[in-house]
């Protein structure tokens, strides 16, 4: 008899965002809107405030049940963006969604001040690449917002992350880094069940780490949190087939499949109406598993 792959029924903790509490009947799917001039994938082509709102509203229309508004890129080699510049990027998009649909909004920063204009122009949920670290502010300021808050793995800096990554144990680091970052955020006042963990992949890691993380992912459950993949269209792939951005969609799937097998359930994509299919299709073929 061939042995199939199953998708297990790992209970995932709930996740509270601004008192409501979401508890992973299915996945949630984020689409991703970058408004900047230089991000790795779309930089520049929702930069206007009319584009990026029309974007959004088709992410949601796709199926996206969150919205990451970014004002800053953090691809390899970035440079910092000033506070000033990125809140007037990203405010007047969030203002604008927030008026136009109750779809959730997320504001993808690491600086306070941009953090604490995008929640009072409606954003519900905090998305820190630097999981509290760049700003001191940061974690004092999500425990009295009520929002929900996304604290990702990165090793260095993104204007320096992937120089020279190097780990002896990707997932141990990784699994030791969130326990500490859990712990200053309880410490901080923040309950756990406001807190996603996202174990960061491409943000100062080899492509032999991306792998190992994908492949491993369902050990970070340790943690006791629920898990965010943003694998989308992200460079590991193109080294592994040497394609464009654009045309890593393939790529983009095999690595949320890869992740949903073992128990994660939000997914931070370009491709929303394709992933969103595609986790419809393969849970409706599991179903049906014997």
């Amino acid at each position: 008899m061939t042995e199939h792959i199953s998708v297990s029924k790992r209970e995932v903790p709930l996740w509270s965002i601004k008192n409501k509490e979401y508890h992973f009947s299915k996945p949630l799917i984020m689409g991703i809107l970058n408004v900047t001039p230089d991000s790795f994938s779309d930089g520049g082509k929702y930069f206007t405030s009319q584009d990026a709102v029309e974007k959004g509203l088709s992410l949601i229309d796709h199926g996206a049940d969150i919205i990451d508004i970014g004002g800053e890129s953090t691809r390899p080699g970035a440079k910092p963006v000033p506070f000033l510049e990125e809140m007037s990027r990203v405010v007047p998009i969030i203002e604008s969604l927030a008026a136009q649909t109750d779809s959730i909004i997320s504001i993808d920063t690491q600086k306070f001040e941009v953090a604490q204009a995008a929640v009072k122009a409606g954003a519900q949920i905090v998305n820190d690449i630097s999981a509290g670290k760049h700003d001191e502010r940061m974690l004092p300021f999500i425990a009295q917002s009520q929002v929900g808050y996304v604290m990702m793995h990165m090793q260095g800096i993104p204007a320096t992350m992937q120089e020279y990554p190097e780990y002896n144990h990707v997932i141990s680091e990784i699994q030791q880094f969130f326990m500490e970052r859990l712990e200053a955020a309880k410490s901080a006042g923040i309950p756990g069940s406001r807190i996603v963990l996202d174990p960061g992949i491409g943000f100062g890691k080899r492509l032999e780490d991306n792998l190992n993380i994908l492949a491993n992912i369902g050990h970070l459950h340790t943690c006791n949190r629920p898990l965010l993949l943003g694998a989308s269209r992200k460079s590991f792939i193109g080294m592994l087939d040497a394609s464009d951005p654009d045309r890593r969609i393939g790529g983009s799937l095999a690595a949320v499949i890869a992740s949903y097998i073992q128990d994660v359930y939000i997914f931070r994509v370009h491709d929303v109406a394709e992933t969103l299919q595609l986790l419809d299709i393969f849970t409706a073929i599991q179903k049906h598993s014997v």
